[in-house]
């Protein structure tokens, strides 16, 4: 008997885009970091044998200094996904023709970057509009993954307003930051947004049923620094949980899961940058390999594909409804 899907992604968020959303002067020069990251990244994976998606930021396509790191991840045989262009967690506010341009731009410069057209879209921060998504099921993408179904968006925003350098200009930018508590109603498993026409299908960013609380490997590393066997023993129960609701889990990572604050003390802002970057990998292995143990991890195109014929529920409002 074949193991049951699990899907596994990597938000590539630079080192610029960390600092612009938590108000940092220097952005603007776009500091990056994926030369350090994105090979420890693929030898990470290679010598798992496993291929994931990888969302990329269309303003680092752009610069010539991360051509190289980003053809590599193509040709390690990774999917590439759209993270917008200018990574700004707040598409919310952004006129149709402002969204639209976001898409294209990130599109044009990701392929010209690593040969791939995106065909999956994630938001930064987790935004996401309707008229987003209708841009999205217009343009022929086959799924989104914006939706983060989990009750502690409001705890996750008060603690970065705490620890961020923000006017109250900025604020109001991300006053919807990780979303409202109405996030933790949304569905865990794959559906379809409708839309005249047309339809997108969504596969969230898996919580832990019933409870709504993340699971994604940068929430387990922030448990790690006060019970390591607290983290993972915590990730099983989702792992179990997810079985018994039949959730297919969809994994999320980030960079900063493999640095610490020895690597990068500019971003020590970030949950579980004081540890050492070998800890934290070695963590990051655990995590992946519980999950290898009970599931066959594939990229979130494979998953989206695998769905294909199924009947899924249909929304466009926050609702407890699975398939």
């Amino acid at each position: 008997m074949s193991k049951p899907i699990a899907s596994l992604s990597l938000d590539l968020d630079n080192k610029w885009s960390y600092m612009k959303t938590h108000g940092d002067t220097g952005w603007e020069s776009f500091p990056s970091y994926l030369n350090c990251v994105v090979p420890r990244v693929l030898d990470f994976m290679a010598q798992r044998h496993l291929l994931m998606t990888v969302f990329v930021v269309g303003q680092d396509a752009v610069l010539d200094c991360n051509r190289d790191a980003l053809a590599s991840i193509a040709a390690a045989g990774h999917e590439i996904g759209n993270h917008s262009f200018h990574h700004e967690p707040w598409l919310h506010l952004h006129s149709p023709e402002e969204l639209s341009d976001e898409i294209s731009r990130a599109e044009n410069a990701i392929q010209q970057a690593t040969g791939e057209l995106p065909v999956g879209f994630r938001g930064p921060g987790f935004s996401f509009c309707d008229q987003l998504l209708q841009i999205l099921a217009e343009r022929g993408y086959e799924y989104d993954c914006s939706t983060f179904p989990t009750f502690l968006g409001p705890l996750a925003r008060m603690y970065y307003f705490f620890s961020a350098k923000l006017n109250d200009e900025q604020k109001e930018e991300r006053r919807e930051l990780f979303g409202g508590l109405l996030e933790g109603l949304r569905p865990l498993r794959p559906y379809h947004w409708n839309f005249e026409g047309t339809r997108l299908l969504e596969i969230p960013v898996t919580t832990m049923p019933l409870f709504r609380i993340p699971i994604h490997v940068s929430y387990l590393l922030y448990l790690s620094q006060f019970s390591r066997s607290l983290a993972l023993q915590y990730f099983r129960m989702a792992l179990l949980m997810c079985r018994i609701r039949h959730v297919a889990p969809s994994l999320l990572l980030h960079p900063l899961d493999f640095l610490g604050g020895d690597g990068d003390p500019d971003l020590s802002f970030f949950p579980a940058m004081q540890q050492p970057a070998q800890r934290k990998v070695e963590l990051v292995g655990e995590v992946l390999d519980l999950i290898c143990r009970s599931h066959r991890i594939v990229p979130l195109r494979d998953h989206a594909r695998s769905l294909a014929g199924k009947c899924l529920d249909k929304t466009d409002r926050p609702t407890f409804a699975m398939i």
